[in-house]
């Protein structure tokens, strides 16, 4: 008999990996989509397997819609991705965030409680619940206080936090994924990877000039999307809930990111990339460096991508897209 898997924000950049890889698991795969107004954009990265998938409208702000999709669904395992997960976003939008990514997971838990507590949870929590927290070794894991430096990190303390309650009031199986920084060609290009990536490309093809950035000596521990779903599925499979850093256990600044991606391209950053204030945060986060020994000892999940490789399939995507966009805009000009 298949199991039945359930991802709340099924079409974001995790989301539509991780259904990807359930899918070729075996799963039959359910997820939930927020009620866009333009909807026809909103499923892209899901192209591939649209077919496959059921796809339902809820929102963790509205306990009755989760309490109907979990109903309608019945599944074995959910995922808790939905979110709103942009952090210098969650200083414009507090609240939002609060009541989303926060209040949000309490919803879920509810919903799940109330109608099956055997439905096992992953919920994605964050390496921005660390703040500048870091231990005397550079490395921050399960063990390091947790100290956040925007509400965004606020809101993922709290569900972190009420998902250890739950697992333990109600004995239900509830496990976080502290997952560090994750990136793909499907990242959002208003985060620094993607942005940096496709504006190196334009700049590349002759489309731009400039990119503007924020803290350049902010240092981050950079994963793929892709390894880092198959740690959550891990995740899920151990016989006991528990908490997980899921990383690299290496870390670079945005500095190394710019000159890494420029010297791909055969460019000299300093000539195109300025720093901006308005993309620095009120209260900025330093570094960010993950131990996963835990995460590997007992799953042995062993990330493929590296730094590197990482960006190399990054840049090719936006080289690739972005020809391909221009010849048609061309052929449409003829």
């Amino acid at each position: 008999m298949k199991k039945i898997a359930l991802i709340t924000g099924i079409n974001g950049q995790d989301g539509s990996y991780l259904a990807e890889f359930l899918l070729n698991k075996g799963y039959e795969v359910h997820g939930t989509l927020k009620r866009n107004s333009v909807s026809e954009n909103q499923t892209s990265r899901l192209d591939d397997v649209y077919d496959q998938l059921k796809l339902h409208y809820a929102d963790l702000t509205d306990l009755s819609s989760l309490i109907s999709v979990i109903q309608k669904t019945k599944p074995n395992e959910i995922y808790n991705l939905a979110a709103q997960s942009h952090v210098r976003i969650s200083f414009d939008q507090p609240i939002y965030t609060a009541n989303v990514t926060g209040l949000g997971t309490l919803n879920m838990l509810e919903a799940i409680k109330l109608i099956d507590p055997t439905i096992k949870l992953y919920q994605a929590s964050s390496s921005e619940m660390f703040g500048n927290n870091i231990d005397e070794d550079g490395y921050q894991r399960e063990s390091t206080q947790m100290s956040p430096v925007s509400p965004y990190g606020c809101a993922k303390v709290f569900s972190y936090n009420i998902c250890k309650n739950y697992r333990n009031s109600y004995n239900m199986f509830v496990s976080n994924g502290i997952l560090f920084n994750h990136e793909s060609p499907r990242r959002g290009t208003n985060f620094v990877t993607n942005k940096v990536c496709k504006e190196a490309v334009k700049i590349k093809l002759g489309l731009s000039n400039q990119l503007k950035l924020g803290n350049l000596d902010a240092t981050r521990d950079w994963g793929h999307a892709k390894d880092y779903v198959e740690a959550m599925w891990m995740i899920l499979q151990q016989e006991s809930p528990d908490d997980f850093v899921c990383s690299t256990g290496i870390s670079h600044s945005v500095k190394e990111l710019v000159e890494y991606v420029f010297n791909k391209l055969e460019l000299d950053w300093k000539k195109y990339v300025s720093v901006d204030e308005k993309f620095y945060r009120p209260e900025e986060l330093n570094d960010l460096k993950g131990d996963s020994k835990k995460l590997r000892d007992i799953t042995g999940w062993v990330p493929t991508y590296t730094f590197e490789t990482m960006l190399d399939e990054m840049i090719d995507y936006w080289l690739n897209k972005l020809k391909k966009d221009y010849e048609q805009k061309e052929s449409y000009t003829e």
